[in-house]
């Protein structure tokens, strides 16, 4: 029964009495009854200002359910919800009881240039030492294959993609003895690259700066190369075409500390309209004008202080820089090595950035090594070159999507309001998002599984959708994490209360301790029982 109802019929039980004795002008009995049955309507009575939660019980491993978003608190049998289903509900305690079974995550592009390694990345909650990550075509072949040697939680592995199409591809987890442990689609669009048009300007002419050069040329990029051999002898690659729209400039540190204050502010205003500037840090020698120009504290490295780069095409070992940044400030690392160590800073600079290169000596790999050479390269050009201004294009944040799934398509360059297109049907336009400054949104919800087009203003692209029973333990681990996130927004929040609408004197009664009532009561039952034996 309902412990207020109770309280309140202490109560009405307890003012009939003190009645009754009014009505015999039994003054001080009147009194005594209505103490003991205050006393015991606290008793009964809820926590101060709480009545019990309304509790709704999930059974996640038995289907997708909806969750009413009345409940005050959820009981969470199995692995969760999605991301999606507990976002479009309000934060509510949860008591969460999660059974043991096998988890692993996936990461890896969904659409890389052709040219560019495609890299997969599995991990799992529990692993052993010998089992096997698998690429496969379509039709079955073998494209890529990585071991793990030793008991580790996470194997990746790369594949250079041969043609710009549309694909899916499988990827196969295979145990030491040779079982399949989970297998499933890896979607990938591989597109045409953006062929790169570049400015240089050197003034320490070296071995890294010609390995460079060839290997800029042979990926067909577009180069405006000037090296200053001395004070008065230049060396000039013009450019093949006209430079439209160059990506961005590459400068060595000599030729930035030899510039005038006058034209190094015409670089850095250029650099401030957008333009990404990368330095080669190998030849700076003046501390001094980095600190004044750009806010850059230099200091002398320790003497053969290497560092280990490559990814696990191959690992390459390059010296730090003479001078490489320190302290704090508006430059942060975006590289480190294997150990963690920088070697990559970079600043915003008003629309564009400035990236610092701080280590040297590549070229001795352009013969034993050029392959992971070419690779690191391009992890650098990825970095230092990209458009500081937003692009126009298309960004599906959700790693999974799901037939009948809430999913989010956000673009950026586009304008809040702009229709929208999946499929050739017309969606809910763009809008902007709270939580997703600089970018606009809309949601949909795939009817089946496959390629999805989506289109807006011109701008197309193509999400794949999975299906629900592809990559279970995957699903299993999305609901894990996007359940974890939600239990700690949820302890973050006040928990709900249900105020009751009670009179002054149960409000009272609350307030004071059980104990403190329970001797009211008693006391005031023995007065009473006293005064009726006498």
């Amino acid at each position: 029964m309902n412990p207020m109802l109770l309280s309140i019929a202490a109560l009405a039980v307890g003012a009939l009495s003190a009645c009754l004795y009014l009505l015999r002008r039994r003054w001080p009995d009147a009194a005594l009854a209505l103490m003991a049955s205050v006393g015991l309507a606290a008793l009964i009575a809820p926590q101060p200002g709480v009545l019990p939660a309304r509790t709704f019980t999930l059974h996640t491993e038995e289907g997708r359910q909806s969750p009413p978003s009345t409940a005050e608190s959820f009981v969470v049998e199995g692995h969760g919800l999605r991301a999606a289903e507990w976002h479009d509900l309000p934060a509510r305690p949860i008591r969460w009881r999660e059974p043991k079974a096998e988890m692993l995550w996936l990461q890896f592009p969904r659409t890389v240039a052709l040219g560019r390694q495609f890299e997969l990345m599995v991990r799992r909650a529990d692993a052993e030492a010998g089992w096997r990550l698998q690429l496969l075509a379509e039709n079955g072949r073998t494209l890529a294959e990585a071991t793990a040697r030793a008991p580790a939680n996470e194997l990746s592995l790369a594949w250079l993609p041969p043609v710009s199409e549309d694909m899916v591809l499988k990827a196969r987890l295979l145990s030491a003895s040779g079982s399949t442990i989970a297998e499933g689609p890896v979607p990938l669009r591989v597109t045409e690259p953006v062929r790169l048009q570049l400015r240089g300007r050197f003034a320490a002419p070296s071995f890294d700066l010609r390995v460079l050069s060839q290997l800029l040329a042979d990926s067909g990029a577009v180069l405006d190369w000037q090296t200053q051999l001395g004070k008065s002898v230049a060396r000039s690659e013009l450019p093949s075409e006209p430079l439209s729209a160059p990506n961005g400039m590459i400068v060595d540190s000599a030729w930035f500390e030899g510039l005038g204050a006058s034209a190094r502010a015409a670089l850095l205003d250029e650099v401030g309209e957008g333009m990404p500037l990368l330095v080669l840090g190998a030849s700076a020698a003046q501390q001094q004008v980095w600190q004044r120009a750009v806010a850059l504290k230099l200091a002398a490295g320790e003497k053969d202080d290497m560092r280990q780069v490559g990814n696990q095409q191959g690992r390459l070992a390059m010296p730090l820089a003479p001078l490489a940044p320190v302290g704090e400030g508006p430059w942060t690392s975006v590289a480190k090595d294997a150990e963690g160590r920088p070697w990559l800073w970079q600043r915003s600079w008003k629309k564009g950035r400035i990236t610092w290169l701080g280590l040297s000596d590549w070229h001795r790999y352009a013969i034993s090594q050029p392959a992971p050479l070419a690779y690191w390269w391009q992890s650098v050009l990825d970095i230092a070159l990209r458009e500081s201004s937003q692009e126009r294009g298309w960004r599906f944040t959700d790693p999974m999507p799901v037939p009948g799934l809430r999913t989010e398509l956000c673009a950026d360059g586009f304008a809040a309001g702009t229709p929208v297109t999946v499929d050739g049907v017309a969606v809910p336009p763009l809008q902007r998002r709270p939580e997703k400054a600089g970018s606009v949104c809309t949601a949909v919800w795939p009817a089946k599984a496959g390629w999805m087009q989506v289109a807006a203003d011109g701008q197309a692209a193509k999400l794949h959708v999975f299906g629900e029973a592809d990559w279970p333990a995957w699903q299993r681990a999305l609901r894990h994490d996007a359940t974890a996130l939600y239990a700690a927004r949820s302890r973050s929040q006040p928990a709900p209360v249900r105020e009751e609408k009670t009179g002054q004197l149960l409000q009272l009664a609350r307030s004071l301790e059980a104990w403190m009532w329970a001797a009211i009561m008693a006391a005031s039952m023995l007065a009473l029982w006293w005064r009726e034996r006498r």
